[in-house]
């Protein structure tokens, strides 16, 4: 099975037990405000990371990484982005990208400080 760390709104910071806590994941997954070319640098550098920008990324950061990834793992359609929201109250651009593709099995998304 497939092993995934995931977080977000790391805001320029790296709590430096994420290295710890993700030290037998496969893939770290970043949703976005990412913050800074050293966190994803330190990420990048330590597993293979697949991030999205978010919104307070700097333009450096959004020609690194894109707006929305749509990846398939396990057999599974994922789709991650930063602002998406959630059912019922999904942002207006989501909900125009939900109408033009398939469904995903998973969506993933930062944003919320959830």
């Amino acid at each position: 099975m497939h092993k995934i760390g995931m977080l977000s709104d790391t805001h320029g910071w790296l709590d430096p037990r994420i290295l710890t806590l993700f030290a037998g994941v496969d893939e770290i997954w970043h949703a976005g405000d990412i913050g800074s070319e050293a966190v994803a640098d330190e990420l990048a550098a330590f597993k293979p990371l697949v991030a999205v920008y978010g919104n307070i990324d700097t333009p450096d950061m959004r020609r690194r990484f894109p707006e929305d990834v749509f990846i398939q793992r396990e057999g599974m359609r994922i789709w991650m982005t930063h602002i998406g929201g959630y059912p019922g109250r999904y942002s207006p651009r989501v909900l125009g990208l939900l109408k033009d593709q398939p469904l995903p099995d998973l969506f993933v998304c930062g944003h919320s400080h959830i």
